[in-house]
């Protein structure tokens, strides 16, 4: 059975068109977008207060695409996209998108790079995708030059973006230099693209968050991020529309090099006139002040921050946080525990949940603000087809019946790079055409609209089979995070003698907790019998509880259970017991 968006949903008004670059479609009024006239200023600092309009962002795009062209003799209308590759390796800054587009002015790939990454694992990034020049900042630099001379960048095709409380080292040109040589220079020769080639054409380099191996480079083209701006503000118009809001102050703080702020956020907010109040990175307290200073309405997040604003309810008080409307959470699963604790602390705001995924280029299942079903992720956008199939094979056609999302959209990207075999794994074919495996299971509910709404139980290779049954980690989680000794954690899958495998719980214990249990012996024991006392027998913890300093998480939130796993495994083989 194939599900469709609900019937309230409104179509996609029109083909995503694919003869243009993603920096024209954003950059003026005739592919639908909201009206520049009145738009806010797309991209605000969260810190300095620092500002462009929406033209001076676009103006931004073309003297640093001039200043390429100079420095590196690219031209727009020669050599083929691959010789004409950028990266970027930074934090979020209001430039950020100005440089990405840049390249696309050039006919150009710009390659997006995780910021928490290592040098060895940035010089990869680097590597696979052919980058030629490097943007990165004074905070992440010396990774950036190891880097950089790893792969024969030389140091004056290496330009910093400013970004606020580090003073650049004077060596090196910034942004703004790119720009300030960009206004001497004369207009670039227009692009001359054939009918069909910003679908064919890669746009950005994005890298999957490699919970497991090194990281894949996903080719995502310039028509897949233009139908997923489409697609994400169409099923956002009518709610909008009911609820009389024009434009609105969104936060922007996830990381724009992951697909979540990349497009959600960063592409689509800005398309359809909101302010993106931009802050580098997650500090608390820098968070709560853009809040209350720049009175922000919508806030993107992932459930860390939820967990983190639970755990920190006084510090939170001191600030004004009434502007906020809706708080958006994914990338990861948020419990349906943590989002009742957080109603509870703030009432009057809308929670709602997005899935996507880098394959998908982002979005494809969104909870609209006048649907919101708790615990689900919401309903497919427009131009969104899925499909679930069992664990026999078969395709699902009822409710509640668990089976991996397969997705088809216009925004599915193009495939990995130099990975067929990854590319055959990942998108699969049959009679109703191309489709994404997303490798979650999920379940379709009605929610009291009649709408259908999904939720996403766990990550396919991440169940644990315990005697013929499945226990998602995620569920365990939410369980234990309303514990008072559980201040984060994560659960795997661990070998057992006669149920093949069991639940294992990480746990990070709050700094204080009351009352204090006298030994850790005895707050394991009270967080094991918390699992007993609520959840069927075959999700108790039978492979016990470690405390841990951190969790391994990705920047967009992602528990990263492959460090996990290997740290058991490296325990067991000290010990010499079973692997």
């Amino acid at each position: 059975m194939v599900f469709l968006p609900p019937p309230s949903v409104p179509p996609l008004p029109y083909d995503p068109p694919d003869t243009v670059t993603i920096a024209e479609f954003m950059s003026n009024d005739r592919y639908g977008r909201f009206p520049i006239s009145r738009s806010r200023n797309p991209f605000t600092c969260g810190i300095t207060g620092r500002t462009f309009s929406t033209s001076e962002s676009h103006q931004r795009t073309d003297l640093i695409a001039r200043a390429l062209s100079k420095i590196t003799g690219w031209q727009p209308n020669q050599d083929t996209c691959w010789d004409k590759v950028i990266g970027v390796y930074s934090f979020n800054t209001i430039d950020y998108l100005s440089v990405a587009h840049s390249v696309h002015k050039l006919s150009g790939i710009s390659s997006l790079a995780n910021v928490a990454y290592s040098a060895a694992e940035l010089e990869h990034q680097l590597r696979s995708s052919g980058v030629k020049v490097l943007f990165t900042c004074a905070p992440v630099l010396d990774n950036a030059l190891k880097a950089a001379k790893a792969t024969g960048i030389p140091e004056d095709k290496i330009f910093l973006f400013d970004v606020p409380g580090y003073p650049r080292p004077p060596s090196f040109k910034t942004v703004d230099d790119l720009v300030e040589l960009g206004r001497t220079l004369p207009p670039l020769e227009p692009l001359r693209w054939t009918k069909g080639q910003g679908a064919r054409q890669v746009a950005f380099l994005c890298y999957s968050s490699g919970t497991s191996g090194l990281p894949k480079a996903v080719m995502i083209s310039h028509r897949n991020v233009i139908a997923n701006i489409i697609q994400y503000v169409v099923y956002e118009e009518d709610a909008r529309r009911k609820l009389g809001i024009e434009t609105q102050v969104v936060l922007g703080l996830l990381p724009f090099s992951h697909i979540y702020g990349l497009v959600v956020v960063a592409h689509s907010d800005a398309w359809r006139g909101d302010e993106i109040v931009v802050l580098p990175r997650f500090e608390f307290t820098p968070y709560l002040q853009a809040i209350q200073r720049f009175k922000i309405n919508y806030l993107p997040v992932v459930p860390p921050i939820i967990v983190r604003m639970l755990s920190s309810a006084k510090e939170c008080l001191k600030y004004d946080l009434s502007s906020v409307r809706v708080l958006l959470t994914g990338a990861a699963p948020a419990g349906r525990e943590t989002i009742d604790e957080l109603l509870k602390v703030y009432p009057n705001w809308r929670v709602c949940q997005a899935y996507g995924m880098t394959e998908t280029s982002t979005v494809v299942l969104l909870t609209s603000e006048l649907d919101i079903h708790l615990g689900t992720s919401g309903c497919l956008l427009p131009g969104v087809r899925a499909k679930i199939i069992d664990f026999d094979g078969r395709e699902v056609t009822t409710e509640n019946t668990p089976g991996e999302l397969l997705i088809q959209s216009p925004s599915a990207v193009l495939g990995y790079l130099n990975n067929e075999h990854a590319t055959a794994q990942a998108f699969v074919w049959d009679e109703d055409g191309r489709w994404v495996k997303t490798g979650d299971e999920v379940i379709m509910t009605k929610a009291p609209s009649g709408n259908q709404h999904f939720t996403v139980v766990d990550r396919l290779k991440e169940l644990i089979k315990v005697k013929g049954h499945q226990v998602a980690p995620a569920e365990l989680e939410a369980h234990l995070l309303t514990h008072p000794l559980v201040d984060d954690c994560a659960v795997i899958a661990v070998p057992h003698d006669t149920d093949g495998e069991v639940p294992k719980a990480f746990v990070v214990r709050p700094a204080n907790p009351s009352p204090a249990p006298s030994s850790d012996a005895e707050a394991a024991k009270a967080i094991i019998k918390h699992v007993q006392d609520h959840k069927a027998r075959y999700k108790w913890l039978k492979g016990g509880v470690e405390f841990v300093e951190v969790i391994p998480k990705s920047p967009s939130g992602k528990i990263l259970r492959r460090l996990l796993r290997d740290r058991e495994k490296e325990a067991r083989r000290a010990k010499g017991t079973k692997l």
